[in-house]
């Protein structure tokens, strides 16, 4: 694998050493790994030099993430049994300056609250799993507010309003473009509501096993259509009719609630540490409608469920009709890596503790959390035969141990105690200012 230092250049300055003493700090600075913490325990490491190179050092973000992927490729990518797994996560933050901030949808927290969300595309095979793609979600408000993205730094050709779909789309047209291996993509439900979005998925080449909400709509048989004989299609001035009974749509959740016990099938999904995950399982083949459109399509659904009949999961997928209960249900559990991925990514590699404001370093962070993954999954692979239950978690551990710490003593520690504490006076009176400007400015002036 090629070095990555050849992306850190600025101006024909070298930013490698500051890119390592960042990548060193997310996995040696504790439990939070924002910049006071990293400049606390990394050898050299300056608040100021490191706040510079997120933030206005011109190196690339894209370049990195997609070193990364090629890398990551090398180790996972299979034709096969690799998938390219989307999914989207939130990161708590306040302040209205900080790009993209908004109340919305922060799965961590679950529930409505003020944040950031991004959606990311992970490669996985099995339980090796690394995210290789990022997209910011920039909310509506934020790109009609035109002298905010200006301030956030947010490019102009950013400042158009994409879907969490549209983003995935995104994510998976350039992972073919730079030639990762995948046999699918997979989803959440979130994704799965969208029939359109499905059949664009399908025409750039792509499987995929989309998770469903119990009242996803689907036809038993291939609903019929009147057709415009000029232009083989509905014709616009008339409705579509379906002309059987049998024929009309029936939600996910009623059409397996129909199921009779003979219908299921036992299924075995993987060894797990608690002994081998069984499951029960049924598929059948049914039709997709587009409502805008009104393009039909044939899909498989899949139903699995635990084996005492509880904790039913829905998906559907364009794979061949013929592919096995156990081959779909296995595909199916995938997406559960990726959840255990994103819990390693704020929990060891600081993916979540940030502290920046403008588009460009939070993308130079993502980038370099990427990198810090990727040689974590080297890692436990490495020492897969040796140390199988190696974790991100006992990774951390040893570099903490063993990674050089900057030295330390009495007046170091008083000197940042100081330090912090005039950051603090800082953010009191500036927010003291605002409110005193809301009051002046409001309704609630007074007289």
């Amino acid at each position: 694998m090629k070095s990555y230092s050849q992306h850190f250049q600025s101006y024909r300055k070298d930013v490698s050493e500051k890119a390592r003493q960042y990548a060193s700090g997310l996995m040696q600075a504790g439990a939070r790994k924002n910049l006071e913490r990293m400049c606390e325990v990394v050898p050299e490491a300056k608040h100021r030099n490191l706040q510079q190179f997120l933030t206005h050092s011109k190196w690339d973000a894209r370049e990195v993430m997609d070193h990364v992927a090629r890398d990551t490729n090398e180790l996972l990518g299979d034709e096969l049994d690799a998938s390219l797994v989307i999914d989207e996560s939130g990161f708590a933050k306040q302040g209205p300056k900080s790009v993209g901030v908004s109340r919305q949808w922060l799965g961590r927290l679950g529930k409505v609250d003020n944040g950031q969300v991004a959606v990311f595309g992970v490669l996985a095979r099995d339980r090796w799993v690394v995210p290789v793609d990022t997209r910011f979600y920039l909310p509506q408000k934020w790109v009609e507010d035109v002298p905010r993205c200006q301030k956030a730094g947010v490019p102009e050709t950013e400042r158009v309003f994409r879907t969490k779909p549209e983003l995935a789309l995104e994510i998976i047209r350039h992972a073919r473009e730079i030639g990762l291996q995948f046999g699918w993509t997979g989803m959440d439900a979130g994704y799965g509501k969208n029939a359109k979005f499905l059949f664009e998925i399908e025409d750039i080449g792509v499987k995929f096993m989309v998770d469903l909400h119990c009242d996803f709509m689907v036809h038993l048989e291939k609903p019929e259509v009147k057709v415009d004989r000029k232009r083989g299609r509905p014709a616009r001035s008339e409705k579509v009719e379906v002309l059987k009974e049998q024929e009309k749509p029936i939600e996910v959740g009623k059409l397996i609630a129909g199921l009779s016990e003979t219908d299921w099938q036992a299924v075995s999904i993987r060894d797990t540490t608690r002994g081998n995950l069984e499951r029960q399982a049924y598929s059948r083949s049914v039709w997709v409608k587009d409502r805008e459109t009104q393009e039909i399509r044939q899909y498989l659904v899949l139903a699995t469920r635990s084996l005492n009949g509880s904790d039913i999961k829905y998906s559907m997928t364009n794979v061949a009709q013929d592919t096995s209960l156990q081959r779909l249900a296995w595909m199916q559990s995938q997406r559960y890596w990726v959840e255990r991925s994103f819990e390693d990514g704020k929990g060891e590699c600081g993916m979540a503790d940030y502290q920046v404001r403008k588009w460009k370093a939070w993308h130079h962070h993502m980038a370099l959390v990427m990198m810090v993954m990727l040689f974590m999954l080297q890692e436990r692979m490495l020492q897969k035969e040796n140390h199988p239950l190696l974790s991100c978690a006992d990774i951390e551990d040893l570099l903490v141990t063993f990674l050089p710490r900057r030295d330390t003593d009495p007046a170091d520690v008083f000197a940042r105690i100081e330090a912090r504490h005039r950051q603090r006076l800082k953010a009191i009176e500036s927010h003291r200012r605002r409110n005193q400007l809301l009051v002046e400015n409001g309704s609630g002036k007074s007289k």
